[in-house]
């Protein structure tokens, strides 16, 4: 098989990347590991930011999202049962953010890979990328028990943490930077109408809590829990009861309950690999960085990864800009760096830490009156909210 960009991986950023490519005349051959239902089974965010929604747009993929998604122009913080609106687009200049589910964006980008024509191999094996240093890279995999090569330009690594794209990269050229949590986020997927019509990022002294939504009828929440809380300990009435504690009053009597769809713990990980490009070979997404969900930034730094090898590699084909292909690490890197920090800023922000000190606290104390108290707090809260800009390429 030959391609000019094989795409290892088929979740939203290898899709959103191929459809990108395609859309310009670039060829791509996309294989996966799993089912494409396996794909659209996992349960993952649902805020997008301006410019991830602008990328969809870019891609042909947002008519549905057009018309189900729904437009957030602000968020909410309650802290000490202060209710703290954050209004978002008056502090940036009339930006949003998006609520619509990672898997019905992927849900898109299947649907339009297909009506392309696009090939997409699912259920590989035995992924191995070789040469990748070389003019002439190239993947093999297992299909069925038929050992399959794929001869290309480049390979996107678009195969998530624990995919093969950062493991093929020498250890000795790469620096890993990594901080575990101390806590998890027990989460709850239920068809019950969203308690609030912006999401609500509460602190509260039993432990951080997220209303967040995923449409007008369908509702996701988080609970801070300890890392050795065990799933089968949650029933529905306990999750629904706890979330209603850690809620003011006023809140509290409108939750609607229901049955749950899915509950899952996540531990929490912020994890950056530098660099993200070893030859012909970029790792994009969660194959190069892993972010706690707080500030609603794991999918959103993987399509900014799509936006910066996209335009790169649009740049090398129509231009022969060859130079452009070694910056590619270094522009993702500068926002990967920025979603890190806002997202640490954020954990940090809104749960309480065991083993942090009386000054700690303090200070902890002190961050949240400024920032939720300032119109330049909020402002910077908003700005990394809603999204930080995209650097220009080839200029």
């Amino acid at each position: 098989m030959k391609t000019q960009v094989a795409i290892i991986g088929a979740g939203p950023s290898g899709l959103l990347l191929g459809q990108l490519l395609h859309k310009v005349g670039i060829r791509t051959l996309i294989i996966e590991r799993q089912t494409p239902e396996y794909v659209l089974g996992r349960i993952r965010a649902g805020i997008l930011e301006n410019g991830t929604v602008s990328l969809l747009r870019e891609a042909g993929v947002a008519q549905r999202m057009d018309s189900e998604g729904l437009v957030h122009h602000g968020v909410e913080f309650i802290f000490d049962g202060k209710r703290i609106p954050v209004a978002l687009s008056e502090l940036t200049g009339g930006k949003s953010v998006m609520v619509y589910g990672q898997t019905e964006v992927t849900r898109d980008l299947m649907q339009a890979r297909s009506d392309c024509g696009a090939p997409t191999i699912y259920g590989v094996q035995q992924v191995e990328i070789h040469d990748a240093k070389s003019d002439h890279p190239s993947v093999t995999f297992e299909k069925e028990g038929e050992k399959c090569r794929i001869e290309c330009d480049f390979i996107a690594g678009c195969d998530g943490f624990h995919g093969v794209s950062r493991q093929s990269i020498p250890r000795d050229v790469i620096r890993e930077y990594e901080s575990i949590w101390p806590f998890g986020w027990l989460g709850l997927l239920a068809d019950t109408p969203p308690v609030n019509p912006e999401l609500i990022y509460a602190h509260h002294e039993r432990g951080f809590v997220l209303c967040s939504q995923r449409s007008l009828t369908r509702s996701r929440y988080y609970l801070q829990v300890p890392l050795s809380e065990q799933l089968d300990s949650w029933s529905d009435e306990r999750f629904w009861g706890e979330l209603k504690r850690r809620l003011p009053d006023e809140l509290a009597i409108k939750l609607v309950t229901g049955h749950s769809l899915e509950k899952s713990i996540a531990p929490l990980r912020s994890y950056v690999v530098e660099p993200m490009q070893y030859g012909n070979l970029f790792l994009v997404g969660d194959a190069a960085h892993i972010v706690p969900p707080t500030g609603a930034k794991g999918l959103n730094l993987a399509a900014s990864d799509v936006n910066y090898l996209w335009r790169i590699l649009t740049q090398y084909y129509q231009h022969g800009r060859s130079d452009l292909l070694t910056t590619y690490s270094r522009l993702a890197l500068n926002r990967v760096w920025k979603g890190e920090r806002f997202s640490w800023f954020m954990t940090h922000l809104l749960h309480d830490f065991q083993e942090k000190s009386d000054f700690d606290r303090k200070m902890q104390e002190a961050e949240r009156q400024y920032y939720l108290g300032s119109r330049a707090g909020l402002t910077t809260i908003a700005e990394n909210y809603v999204g930080l800009p995209y650097e220009k390429i080839g200029e």
